[in-house]
């Protein structure tokens, strides 16, 4: 229970500090449970003040409906730092009736800024309301960006409230180093359960080894972070470093590696022998496999070296003390496996991609400084922004801002010396420009394998309407919906298998698939696998289903995928087509399960296609694209002609009519080449005609006959006929 205690007719209550929500960050904001806000007898909006070693003043706001009863206080890292204080640590909390300023007098926290009337007034409107007292740091917005100021001064003494009469002072250099937060754990967002785990690996054995040493066992020595690059492992080290307020040293794999004989490993002694001498310390080495790599697949001397001396130094005869190290990386297994056991790196914690909340949160810290306009919706951003990290959210941030600029560029003199402030509180991002940036940012996993493909919806294909309902049911639905599934106790399809003749639409079908399921595409050509170096096509694969783990939702399609996963047992060169065939088999339906990833493959042989991969729970969705009937081809033309100037004459029905046996790609080549016709009898005016298809219907033919439609609907029978591990005849052929 809380501790009370009467002190200058004013209660006060003990409360344990804890990390605020990026909501609140930076907005001088504290909250408490509203039990304990009846008993300091406070209500929302009112002056508290925080006594740690130091003492500060907020706004206080009710706890959020997961903290009741909780007797803790969340605050930022700015206002943990004016109470000099940190995460953990217990502050006395009492109600206050600030005085109104007279007068503020305010300086550059770190680095010198230039000054004029205009920022003076500009920081003022911006502070009007703010609680103060002398020797606290304060956040100011300016262009996207935080200033940080130091109140120096304030007449009178004491907790005081910025108000409209109040004179503001500002200096155009700092008076003194102050030490700031650089990074706090409000800075990072969607990482709260691994932050927890972090705190209590690192900064416990940092700030209390008796507990260790009560229990008779040794404190963790090491943390090993991995993940795909982007997701916050180095700004974690940095945060825990900030927030457990240890000696901090960083090693940049590479920067130790010299050419000559002992040298690396001379350096790594003295960043060691560093640390011990300023104990408690962090070290942190970034890329970790670039200075500590498999000795076995190394060439080089000095790698194997430097891996020896780090082995050493971290659990060799001398003790270390009280330093701990932290290493990241992205190539978990690239690293040499001597260092992953107990004593080394007691923990390996993965830092994977955010999730919805986890975006939400990520958003909400890149834009905290931002004039936000009232149509942002930051919600439907973390919605469709499946698949980014950390850091590809900073880069759209920023890109928005960029493209916000872009539009108020013409309104600012670049040559003035100084941008009027009336322009700078005008400037707004809207939606519109984090639409315009989401379009340009692209995860940064997926670059090399995701392919930029144009939006398809479902109204951009003619026909198939049954069709596009049960590819609906088997990638939307469980992308959208996971819970309906949980719910009902089923595992969606892994996979369909779309087949069909030539130019019917199954590549066309699977990009509305991926756009209208909100999906990340990554799509694959069966050749581009293939290699002449043995276990690369197999290795391309593994990389491929990697990724798609990692940046889950995601839709996996194979096109022509009876090139790489064709029958096996009638290979009799370098069997590379079998070996790919078993990797995708384990990909697909392996030890390791697909979360959130469904593939799909398209073919026109599937008679090609090896049987294993098209039994359930693999390719089990077996869906015939067959060529679009009389209603389909109608459709079919009112897309391809949308911009098509036609003649009063043309009955795109007729021409629906007359089109028997004709794709979706034999109508659109229809489509161009009586476009083709009326622009060669009138280049600056050409209409299409009538007689104009029919000159197109005489040079287009069908691509589809009745024996390849009935040579599907056979093949489908007997795929269907088939028993598990049961050999599918192959007899039937064009």
């Amino acid at each position: 229970m809380s501790e009370e205690n009467q002190s200058n007719n004013s209660k006060e209550i003990v409360l344990r500090v804890s990390e605020a929500r990026p909501r609140d960050t930076g907005k001088r904001r504290v909250r408490i449970d509203v039990d304990i806000m009846k008993q300091l007898n406070v209500e929302p909006g009112d002056i508290v003040e925080i006594e740690g070693k130091k003492k500060t003043v907020a706004v206080v706001w009710p706890a959020l409906p997961e903290d009741q009863g909780l007797d803790i206080i969340r605050m930022d890292g700015i206002l943990r730092k004016n109470a000099d204080i940190n995460i953990g640590d217990k502050v006395i909390v009492r109600k206050v009736l600030p005085k109104q300023a007279i007068k503020v007098k305010l300086a550059p926290t770190v680095h010198s800024i230039s000054v004029d009337e205009g920022f003076k007034k500009y920081v003022k409107k911006k502070l009007v309301g703010t609680p103060i007292v002398e020797g606290d740091v304060i956040v100011v917005p300016v262009i996207g960006q935080a200033v940080q100021l130091t109140v120096i001064d304030t007449r009178p003494r004491g907790p005081v409230i910025i108000g409209e009469k109040t004179s503001v002072d500002v200096l155009e250099k700092p008076m003194a180093q102050i030490n700031v937060p650089k990074v706090t754990y409000e800075d990072i967002g969607g990482l709260r359960d691994i932050i927890s785990r972090i705190r209590e690996l690192v900064e416990l054995p940092l700030r209390h080894p008796e507990l260790f040493a009560r229990l008779g066992i040794e404190p963790p020595k090491g943390v090993l972070l991995f993940g795909p690059p982007g997701t916050g492992k180095t700004l974690l080290a940095k945060a825990v470093a900030t927030e457990s307020d240890a000696y901090f040293v960083a090693i940049n794999g590479p920067e130790i590696m010299s050419k000559f004989y002992g040298e690396s490993e001379q350096r790594l002694r003295e960043i060691f022998d560093e640390a011990k001498k300023n104990a408690p310390a962090i070290i942190f080495i970034d890329e970790i496999d670039a200075i500590a790599p498999k000795r076995d697949e190394v060439v080089g001397e000095v790698e194997r070296r430097v891996v020896a001396q780090l082995l050493a130094l971290m659990d060799g005869l001398e003790n270390r003390g009280q330093v701990i190290v932290i290493g990241a990386t992205n190539r978990i297994n690239a690293v040499d496996p001597a260092l992953r056991r107990p004593g080394r790196f007691d923990r390996e914690i993965e830092v994977p991609l955010p999730d919805k909340q986890g975006r939400l949160e990520i958003l909400q810290i890149h834009t905290r400084h931002m004039p936000l306009d009232g149509d942002v919706d930051t919600e439907r951003l973390a919605e469709i922004t499946k698949g980014y990290t950390g850091a590809d959210l900073a880069a759209l941030v920023k890109e928005a801002a960029m493209h916000a600029l872009r539009r108020y560029l013409p309104e600012i003199d670049i040559e003035q010396e100084k941008i009027p402030v009336e322009v700078l509180e005008k400037m707004v991002v809207t939606m519109d420009d984090f639409i315009a940036a989401y379009k340009e940012i692209t995860p940064s996993g997926l670059r090399e394998i995701q392919v930029e493909i144009p939006e398809v919806h479902w109204e951009d294909i003619g026909g198939l309407e049954s069709l596009k309902q049960e590819l609906r049911e088997v990638v939307e639905w469980p992308l959208k919906y996971p819970n309906s599934f949980k719910r009902i106790g089923v595992q969606p399809p892994k996979g369909v298998l779309l087949f069909g003749p030539p130019g019917t639409g199954k590549t066309l079908l699977a990009k509305a698939v991926a756009t209208e399921s909100g999906a990340n595409f990554i799509t694959i050509r069966g050749p581009e696998v293939l290699s002449k170096w043995v276990g690369e096509s197999e290795r391309a694969i593994r990389e491929i289903f990697k990724k798609a783990r990692q940046y889950a939702p995601v839709v996996v399609f194979f096109d022509e995928i009876d090139a790489i996963a064709a029958l096996r047992g009638i290979d009799e060169g370098t069997r590379v087509g079998e070996r790919i065939v078993s990797q995708l088999l384990t990909e697909i339906d392996g030890i390791t399960d697909l979360q959130n990833v469904v593939v799909i493959a398209a073919t026109n042989r599937p008679e090609m296609v090896d049987p294993a991969l098209i039994r359930p729970g693999r390719l089990e969705k077996l869906v015939y694209v067959p060529p679009p009937d009389e209603k389909g081809r109608v459709e079919i033309l009112q897309i391809h002609t949308r911009n098509v100037p036609l003649a009063d004459d043309v009955d795109l029905i007729e021409i629906a009519k007359r089109t028997n046996g004709y794709t979706g790609a034999d109508l659109a080549a229809l489509v161009r080449e009586a476009a083709m016709q009326a622009l060669r009898e009138d280049l600056q005016n050409g209409i299409v005609k009538n007689k104009h298809f029919d000159v197109a219907l005489s040079k287009v033919k069908p691509s589809v006959t009745q024996y390849m439609i009935d040579y599907y609907m056979k093949w489908l029978e007997s795929a269907r006929q088939m028993n598990v591990g049961k050999t599918m005849s192959t007899s039937i052929t064009y």
